[in-house]
């Protein structure tokens, strides 16, 4: 959530951020329900003070020996009003709360501006697109020919958008996740893994929950979630607490399944292991000074750049504009990969700065001493590898003439053999 100062002195600037992003936003109700609830603080202020007077009369009048029973009724009609005001406080509270939490954040300076995708900057490009001398499949038809996904009998046991990994994509997969942990290891990243289900006040920390909603999955009759990703366990992680300033920044490599209901796509990308409702992905999450928060994005991204170098898989990487970012985030890099089989580039990286945004929500402090005041610190996220759509890209810009795939170089050691 915002800086209730800024809501509260800055309306211009947040019908700028809320008309950029072109989301649907009412921030009048918002300014209307935050005067009615400052009202009520007031309101219900005075009568606590007045009825703290009303009983110091009452107990002096006792003393007193004096007839206190016209000032008991005026002790009972202000309680009676003090918990009809404390009531509708609690009411009003609520909904300025709702409406808080869900306002988008700031937006930086340096993100494009415009109502969607067709806004976003490309920063640069890496790596030469494969060439073919003969004709190529894409990753459905290369895991069929070779036995490496079963579509059918998992949606006869889960339903579409489910899919058994069989044989050495299954090695594969297990291979790029080792190699992703220990690639973040090398670079002083804690492993985490998380809990796979978190209660809505954890989730409400960290992303508006009513735009989230439609995406994840409710456990019936639990306050539980199955996370969408781990950067959601791992932002909450912290919450309500005070972190020393001198062990900042955290840095934590998340592994985990994540589960989505991916809804609304279509085409091509009904079928196959790109888009699909489970899949394992190794996330990059920071918590950090403010005064280095941008500095860390860039780390991140850098990092994300140059494991995919490493893979041998061409990439470019996008500034999202203010229309197509999250609503959580300030700043996103997308990085796409080459996908030889649909002759595209396509998403697998998202990295985020969140600025305090999350940090208010969940309540994460830190400071440098302790007789000094606490700080929301910042908050930023990065997919490493979601293993699925890097499976995709192998199979794809690795196939050869003869039906096989190469496996990248830095991924032989893992599988202990260099062709599928």
């Amino acid at each position: 959530m915002l800086d209730p100062k800024i809501i509260k002195d800055n309306h211009q600037m947040i019908r700028e951020m809320i008309k950029a992003r072109n989301v649907e936003y009412d921030f009048d109700e918002l300014i209307d329900v935050d005067q009615k609830r400052r009202e009520f603080i007031i309101k219900t202020d005075e009568l606590r003070k007045k009825k703290n007077q009303i009983a110091m009369e009452i107990s002096q009048k006792k003393k007193a020996g004096q007839d206190i029973s016209s000032t008991l009724d005026e002790m009972k009609n202000i309680s009676a009003e003090l918990t009809k005001l404390e009531t509708l406080q609690i009411e009003i509270e609520k909904k300025y709360s709702s409406l808080a939490l869900s306002i988008p954040n700031l937006i930086h300076e340096s993100v494009p501006l415009g109502k969607d995708e067709t806004a976003n900057k490309e920063i640069k490009k890496w790596g030469k697109i494969p060439e073919f001398d003969f004709k190529i499949n894409d990753h459905i038809d290369i895991s069929e020919k070779l036995d490496l996904v079963d579509l059918e009998r998992a949606a006869k046991v889960a339903g579409a958008r489910f899919y058994y990994l069989k044989n050495d994509l299954v090695r594969l997969n297990q291979s790029l996740i080792h190699y992703a942990l220990d690639f973040l290891a090398e670079k002083n990243y804690s492993l985490i893994q998380p809990p796979y289900m978190i209660n809505r006040q954890s989730m409400e920390g960290a992303v508006i929950a009513n735009d989230f909603e439609e995406v994840i999955y409710k456990i019936e009759n639990e306050d539980l979630y199955m996370i969408g990703t781990s950067e959601h366990a791992m932002a909450a992680m912290h919450s309500d607490e005070i972190i020393e300033g001198k062990d900042l920044p955290l840095r934590y490599a998340g592994v985990s399944p994540c589960f989505r209901k991916e809804a609304g796509a279509h085409g091509r990308d009904q079928k196959g292991i790109f888009r699909v409702h489970q899949f394992d992905k190794i996330e990059q999450f920071v918590f950090t000074r403010p005064d280095e928060s941008w500095d860390e994005h860039e780390k991140m991204l850098s990092n994300a750049e140059e494991f995919y170098q490493k893979l041998e898989i061409p990439y470019k990487v996008l500034l999202l504009s203010s229309g197509d970012m999250g609503k959580v985030s300030a700043k996103t890099y997308d990085i796409e990969a080459w996908m030889a089989g649909q002759n595209a580039y396509r998403e697998i990286v998202s990295c985020s700065n969140c600025l305090d945004y999350q940090a208010r929500r969940l309540k994460i402090r830190f400071r440098d001493k302790t007789n000094e005041d606490t700080q929301y610190l910042h908050t930023l996220n990065s997919t490493l590898i979601a293993t699925s759509r890097v499976l995709v890209s192998i199979m794809e810009n690795f196939q050869t003439k003869d039906g096989h795939i190469t496996i990248p170089k830095v991924l032989q050691k893992y599988m202990g053999k260099n062709t599928i």
